[in-house]
C-alpha cells in the first residue's frame, strides 16, 4: 500500500503584523520568511514524517528546487514531480499577534497538470493505493475520477473551497477531511454537526472529519459521530495545522488505528504544529507527537 499525494507545490513568503491588515491599510511589517509550502506539500510532510510511505505528484517552475529538497528531506518520493514553464506557486500570508492568518494565493504551476501527466503518474501506482488530493491543482475532478477507476482510496480535502467543487464527482471520494467553512460552503449549514450530519446523508459511504480549530474535531460516518477535543496550547502560528491534521488522521488510520485513537493522533499532532512559525517547517516528526 502506498500514498500518492497529487497537489500543490508553493513558495510561501510569511509577513509577521500585529492585526491583519484592512482595506485601505498600509501597514509596517514585524518580519519577513520564505518557506517551502501549499497543501499539497504540506500533507504530504505532514503523512511522512508521520511515518507514511509518500509519493508526490504536482510541477514546479525553475525556481521551485528547493520545494522538491524540502520534500525529499521529510523522506517524501518526489521522482514524479514534473517541472512547468509557469513559476512555481506561491503565496503572500499574513499572521497576527493571536496566530491567525490570511492568505493569497498565486497558483502558477498549480495550474499546468493536463491529462497525460495524470496518467502517467497514475501507472506508477495499483489498487488499494491511497490518493490525496486538495482543490490547489488543475484538473482535480479528473484525478478523482481517474484514481477512482484504478481502485484508489480517495481521500480529498474540498480546500481552497469554490463553487465549481459542487460539479466535482464527489461520490467517488471515500474521506472528506474539511474544516467549517468548507462544511458550510457544500452544506449551506453554519452549525458544525448539522453541516457534518447533511455530509453524512448525502454520502452515506463516506467518512466526515471536520475540524474546528481549537474547538477539536468532529468524525461521522452514516449515523455513527466521533467528538474529539483538541489539546490547548498557545497558538503563534495555525498556518500548517489542517494539513498536519490530516497528515496525522491518514497515518493513523492506514497503520489500522481505531478511527478515536487516529483523531486523538492528529490533533495532538495539529497542537504541536500551532506552536512553531511557518508552514511546512512547523509540522512535527513522529517521535515528537508520541
Amino acid at each position: 500500500m502506498r500514498v500518492l499525494s497529487f497537489g500543490s507545490l508553493n513558495i510561501d513568503y510569511v509577513y509577521r503584523v500585529d492585526g491583519i491588515v484592512r482595506p485601505g491599510e498600509t501597514k509596517r511589517v514585524k518580519s519577513r520568511g520564505v518557506y517551502a509550502g501549499g497543501k499539497g506539500l504540506n500533507q504530504s510532510i505532514a503523512m511522512a514524517r508521520a511515518g507514511l510511505p509518500v509519493f508526490h505528484a504536482g510541477k514546479v517552475g525553475s525556481d521551485g528546487e528547493f520545494l522538491i529538497k524540502t520534500l525529499r528531506e521529510s523522506g517524501v518520493d518526489t521522482h514524479l514531480i514534473a517541472y512547468s514553464g509557469k513559476a512555481s506557486g506561491h503565496t503572500i500570508i499574513q499572521v497576527d499577534d493571536e496566530g491567525r492568518n490570511c492568505i493569497l494565493l498565486y497558483e502558477g504551476a498549480n495550474q499546468d497538470i493536463d491529462e497525460a501527466y495524470i496518467d502517467e503518474v497514475l501507472a506508477a501506482f495499483s489498487r488499494g493505493d491511497y490518493l490525496v488530493v486538495q482543490n490547489e491543482i488543475s484538473h482535480v475532478p479528473l484525478i478523482i475520477r481517474k484514481a477512482k477507476a484504478c481502485g484508489f482510496t480517495v481521500i480529498m480535502n474540498p480546500s481552497p473551497y469554490t463553487p465549481d467543487i459542487e460539479g466535482y464527482p464527489l461520490q467517488d471520494v471515500d474521506i472528506f477531511i474539511l474544516n467549517e467553512i468548507e462544511a458550510e460552503a457544500l452544506t449551506g449549514i453554519s452549525v458544525p454537526l448539522e453541516a457534518l450530519r447533511v455530509l453524512c446523508h448525502r454520502y452515506p459511504h463516506v467518512q466526515v472529519v471536520l475540524t474546528r480549530g481549537d474547538e477539536g474535531a468532529l468524525w461521522g460516518r452514516q449515523e455513527d459521530l466521533i467528538h474529539q477535543s483538541a489539546y490547548p496550547v498557545k497558538a503563534v502560528d495555525t498556518t500548517a495545522a489542517g494539513d498536519t491534521f490530516l497528515g496525522y488522521f491518514i497515518a493513523g488510520l492506514v497503520e489500522g488505528l481505531p478511527v478515536s485513537e487516529a483523531l486523538d493522533l492528529a490533533s495532538r499532532a495539529a497542537a504541536l504544529c500551532v506552536t512553531r512559525l511557518g508552514a511546512a517547517d512547523s509540522i512535527p516528526w513522529r517521535r515528537e507527537v508520541g
